[in-house]
């Protein structure tokens, strides 16, 4: 009877139970924990110093700092600042005091998600910091240079950490196998099936083996192939965190694949997208922005082009609808480029903010009343309709006094060309005209 009201622990998830007890068993990172590299380093010289630790999800940013702790012999306190604010913050402070004075153990304060504290919150570690009382470790996903007060960002070493490699997830997987006291079997393409989900995330590819685990188990097999991977796992987004660095990251890279006229890579960047949950209108509208930035006009369909994919995409939605945003993407890609429209824009924007406001000529302005017209309002305004070739050669259109500036310079790339060509003739008119005077 005692047992069955006996309180059960739950069991570790595989995660903590692979959780590195040492820095030589930490999976990744190279570039920090190898031979003579920086974190290696300040884990052997016993000084421990306030960091960051900027990265995605999974890659051992909370190992690392439980790690720092252990080997500095050092009081270990993890708060998140999703769930905590200014009075965690002091009781940490006071748990740091009390251990000082008892035990002259100095403590390592984590915070994992630091960016979600506001200015606030992260000014209240500063004088603490300073004092040496805490040793700081914050652990972010979100650029520290965008999301960490520069006042601690000032105190604090920043170190990136990379999404884990495939070879790096292999081992992990085998690890994670060997838990058990009766390991599954895997095959080459499960493995591969499991390894490509994880998306670099340890923690991912642990929490996919849990799942796997539980499949078999009610299947009655040992044995698992990429069907049961696949059945197991019925939704495994990749990493797309929407409005973070990933986030970013992506749309530059699309972008970046479409101006440089690569429609594979700008279709693959495209799809990393979608896969990954991104709006696919959020997508579509910076397909229009492409079109005008990049292509403009050297191919000013490209513009219909990628409106009529936003509007296909709001009338069929997923998944028919994002077929016309690939099709936008392949199209834009293989345009001609022209940013001349974009440059020209900018140029003028510069100069209208620099110069003074000079008024409109009198031969521009428009002459509805007797009195305007008295005032010279429209006298000798050249209607370009009625010279020859509609144009007026020579005319002037920008204010008295004012050198006309040469604003848009169009490409020879696409219609731009011929455009190049008609403002080439027309400019020698103009200059023929003005020799005339």
């Amino acid at each position: 009877m005692n047992d069955l009201f006996r309180r059960r622990e739950p069991a570790a998830p595989l995660a903590d139970l692979l959780r590195p007890k040492t820095l030589d068993e930490v999976v990744g990172q190279p570039h920090l924990i190898g031979a003579g590299k920086p974190l290696r380093l300040a884990f052997e010289s016993g000084k421990p110093h306030s960091m960051i630790l900027w990265g995605p999800p999974g890659v051992g940013k909370t190992t690392l700092a439980r790690l720092m702790a252990q080997s500095f012999d050092a009081e270990f306190i993890a708060i998140s600042a999703v769930l905590s604010g200014v009075k965690d913050i002091r009781d940490a402070v006071e748990r740091a005091e009390l251990m000082l004075q008892q035990s002259g153990r100095r403590t390592i304060l984590f915070v994992d998600e630091v960016h979600r504290f506001n200015k606030a919150q992260q000014d209240a570690f500063l004088p603490y910091v300073e004092q040496g009382l805490l040793t700081f470790v914050g652990a972010t996903t979100e650029n520290p240079s965008f999301e960490v007060n520069s006042a601690l960002l000032s105190r604090a070493a920043v170190y990136v950490l990379q999404p884990l490699a495939d070879a790096d997830l292999a081992v992990l997987l085998e690890r994670a196998l060997k838990q058990s006291n009766e390991p599954l079997t895997l095959d080459e393409a499960a493995r591969g099936l499991i390894i490509g989900y994880a998306d670099g995330d340890a923690r991912r590819l642990l929490n996919m083996v849990e799942q796997i685990e539980i499949a078999a188990e009610r299947r009655g097999v040992r044995e698992v192939d990429a069907a049961l991977v696949r059945d197991a796992l019925t939704q495994s987004l990749k990493r797309f965190d929407k409005g973070g660095d990933q986030f970013y990251d992506q749309i530059s890279a699309l972008h970046k694949s479409v101006r440089g006229s690569s429609p594979d890579a700008a279709l693959y960047w495209l799809c990393r997208m979608l896969d990954g949950g991104a709006d696919p209108l959020y997508a579509g509208r910076r397909l229009v922005r492409m079109a005008i930035e990049d292509i403009g006009l050297a191919d000013p369909r490209a513009l219909r082009v990628a409106l009529d994919a936003c509007e296909t995409y709001e009338r069929l939605g997923s998944p028919e609808g994002e077929l016309a945003l690939a099709e936008a993407t392949l199209y834009l890609a293989v345009a001609p480029k022209s940013n001349a429209a974009y440059a020209a824009y900018g140029a003028a924007r510069a100069l209208i903010r620099d110069d003074p406001s000079r008024p409109v000529p009198a031969h521009l302005r428009n002459a509805p009343t007797k009195l305007m017209k008295e005032l010279g309002y429209g006298r000798d305004y050249r209607y370009a309709h009625d010279e020859s070739d509609a144009y007026a050669a020579g005319e002037n259109y920008f204010p008295d006094g004012m050198t006309p500036p040469r604003l848009y310079e169009p490409t020879e790339r696409g219609l731009e060309a011929k455009i190049k060509a008609r403002l080439d003739e027309l400019r020698a008119l103009d200059e023929k005209a003005s020799k005339r005077k």
